[in-house]
């Protein structure tokens, strides 16, 4: 799917400068790091509610 990203100029020419660098293109490593920020988001979900499931056992037992 077609998508436009605006970004701020600083931001362009940093892309562009790792673009350059690394060989790649922005748009695939605008994927990338739109795929690690969605990683880290859900590990972040699970993490929270494995703690609270740990931590709150008894109180969740007790809503039960």
């Amino acid at each position: 799917m077609a998508m436009t990203l605006r970004l701020p100029d600083d931001l362009d020419a940093q892309l562009t400068a790792r673009a350059e660098r690394t060989g790649r293109s922005k748009q695939a490593l605008a994927i990338e790091a739109i795929r690690d920020a969605e990683a880290r988001a859900e590990l972040n979900v699970h993490d929270i509610l494995a703690e609270l499931t740990d931590t709150d056992a008894e109180i969740l037992d007790y809503l039960k």
